[in-house]
């Protein structure tokens, strides 16, 4: 059985269930809805498809929204998974201790730019500098002379809170043209002469991603191999949070997504298994080798 793939708004969510207490979801123990991270959207949609083929009567539903909406509305009530680049801990307002975290995968993140450009690695105080507005043309940096076009996520992004954590160093970044997600963000850096922005692993590959040019950073490459030993540092891991008690079928779809069989679809989706990582980290960013 195929599941059904929303891409209800936050909005919607609230016009259709309300955000006022009442769970939407919850006359049906047969159905299971996923909100929150667009980085992790791929493979819970993948994963989605995969599970109901297997469990006939069980519908999945995901949905994008962001961490931040994925964490509100688990801890609400109103779904039954929230995805989350983040920790909960991280997240202002969610009340963590009442939530059970389930890593999934780890997804690295990227600086990505528009194909024409050419520049092919920056130092992280070059790529700082440009998302904090202090460097505003490519010939800065060793490219053509060609404005810099700043595209980042919006506030209550885990992509973005990453970046802005292992990149910015405390600094601002600088006000300029936001989008809800990763999907956005990919269409318009690839349209885009002159854009910068960044992006899971997961939407740098693909017919998709062809106008795409992922940045390395003082020389290091944003590859599986280096995330798996920290040389590349700006990854996540890809939570789905849930009640402390989640229903049986929530618990079956969660535990099917961490199977040895998504594995070869975890890796092809460009997301890194958490077992395969050589290092750990905790909610302060604290990073330990295995």
């Amino acid at each position: 059985m195929k599941k059904r793939l929303f891409l209800m708004s936050v909005a919607g969510l609230a016009f259709a269930g309300g955000l006022s207490g009442t769970n939407i979801y919850a006359d049906s123990s047969k159905q299971v809805t996923a909100v929150g991270s667009t980085a992790l959207q791929p493979l819970a949609a993948q994963a989605a498809d995969e599970f109901g083929n297997n469990h006939p009567g069980v519908t999945v539903n995901v949905q994008g929204g962001g961490s931040g909406a994925g964490l509100s509305q688990v801890g609400k009530g109103n779904v039954t998974i929230g995805n989350s680049d983040i920790f909960a801990e991280q997240k202002d307002g969610i009340e963590s201790n009442k939530l059970k975290d389930h890593k999934v995968a780890v997804v690295g993140i990227t600086p990505v730019v528009n194909a024409d450009i050419k520049v092919s690695s920056l130092t992280m105080d070059q790529l700082r500098d440009i998302f904090a507005g202090k460097i505003t043309n490519w010939q800065e940096v060793g490219g053509q002379n060609k404005k810099i076009s700043l595209i980042n996520r919006a506030q209550g992004s885990g992509t973005r809170f990453t970046f802005e954590k292992e990149v910015m160093d405390g600094q601002e970044t600088k006000t300029s043209q936001e989008q809800d997600d990763n999907g956005a963000v990919q269409k318009i850096i690839s349209k885009t002469p002159g854009a910068i922005s960044y992006l899971a692993f997961s939407y740098t590959a693909g017919d998709q991603a062809k106008n795409l040019k992922p940045i390395a950073i003082d020389k290091v490459r944003p590859t599986e191999k280096n995330v798996r030993n920290n040389k590349w540092s700006i990854w996540a891991y890809e939570h789905m949070y849930t009640t402390k008690k989640p229903d049986k079928n929530t618990t079956k779809f969660i535990k099917f997504v961490k199977s040895k069989d998504m594995k070869s679809t975890v890796k092809k989706l460009g997301y890194i298994p958490v077992n395969d990582m050589k290092v750990t980290k905790n909610a302060d960013g604290d990073v330990t080798k295995k």
